[in-house]
């Protein structure tokens, strides 16, 4: 998924749609997980978390385990993230199901791209996780939304989820095997908050050029510090962007200047003192040159928050290709 395929669900309200294939693949390494597993020892799925993963959970307590792991955890505090900054966190956590490498039911995603569908949202606190096993508190609050338990939005109030769940016509989630470490464990909270920030930011940037050209305009300054040719021999992507959109805006300007028609005319030569400035103030001038690296810096960020987003962060990782289990740490936020 792209930048603009999250804005689509978040700022343009467009449904959430599963691909048949993805979702075969989900179902594939929820049926290997239940096989492999099978008389070994997997990290939170017949183990404790954390310090506790050297002591085996009973196969009796392996469902009550994920049941746990989600209520102990959702301990957050703080303001409650709005429904907008909320279904960021599950959109995000979706794609990271959707990737088929969580071992989890089919059943949870297409739970959550219902909820997301109905604007049915859990209460997510902003304070309490600290970002180094992922998003632990954030993303307990949506699995407790996920098993309909807690607080969720919906019709655009705070209501038990267990009432929104019965008004949406939706069932809430019954743990499989692993359901309950593959929403925590995960950098979905940040990745979501981070790419919307992402939208909002780039909106300023095209903010930012769209003023600075009508400041130039209303000056009316002469054009070549905008130009193709004199931004070009600056091989900075950024500016030269900023350049071109600049170019755009300003396109059929009668206000604009060019040097040639007015300073280059043999008759301006003969005076001493110019009425006209022969160049702007640096605000008016160097417009490409201050936002060209905010462009450069965005696309930056753009590029690892957009990976994060489209990447597995689960710990461990279920390989049904392998016929593997790799323990790790790619719940570790390297935003």
């Amino acid at each position: 998924m792209t930048l603009d395929d999250f804005k689509a669900i978040l700022i343009d309200g467009n449904s959430v749609t599963l691909d048949e294939k993805a979702l075969q693949n989900v179902k594939a390494c929820f049926e290997f997980l239940q096989q492999f597993s099978d008389h070994k020892l997997i990290y939170g799925i017949n183990t404790g978390f954390g310090p506790m993963a050297q002591y085996k959970i009973s196969d009796d307590n392996i469902l009550q385990l994920q049941y746990n792991l989600i209520r102990s955890h959702s301990s957050g505090g703080g303001n409650i993230l709005t429904p907008q900054l909320g279904k960021a966190v599950m959109v995000c956590r979706l794609n990271n199901l959707m990737q088929g490498y969580s071992g989890v039911h089919t059943e949870i995603v297409e739970l959550l791209s219902a909820m997301i569908n109905k604007n049915l949202i859990p209460c997510i606190f902003e304070h309490g996780g600290v970002g180094a096993s992922g998003d632990l508190v954030q993303l307990a609050h949506l699995a407790l939304g996920l098993i309909g338990e807690g607080e969720v939005w919906y019709e655009n109030k705070i209501v038990p989820a267990a009432e929104a769940f019965e008004k949406a016509g939706l069932t809430p989630l019954k743990v499989h095997i692993r359901e309950g470490l593959a929403v925590l464990n995960g950098t979905s909270a940040m990745t979501g908050v981070g790419l919307l920030n992402l939208l909002a930011a780039k909106n300023l940037l095209d903010w930012s050029i769209m003023l600075s050209a009508f400041t130039n305009e209303l000056m009316e300054v002469y054009d070549d510090h905008f130009s193709q040719e004199l931004n070009i021999v600056k091989h900075h992507k950024g500016q030269n962007h900023v350049a071109a959109v600049f170019r755009d805006i300003v396109k059929g300007s009668e206000m604009i200047r060019s040097r040639s028609e007015h300073l280059y005319q043999p008759e301006n030569i003969q005076h001493d003192v110019f009425e006209d400035k022969v160049q702007e103030y640096y605000s008016l001038r160097c417009v490409t040159q201050v936002l060209g690296p905010v462009f450069d810096t965005l696309a930056q960020a753009e590029e690892t928050v957009v990976n994060e987003f489209n990447s597995v962060n689960d710990n461990p990782v279920v390989d049904v290709a392998s016929h593997n289990i790799f323990h790790g740490g790619n719940f570790m936020a390297i935003m």
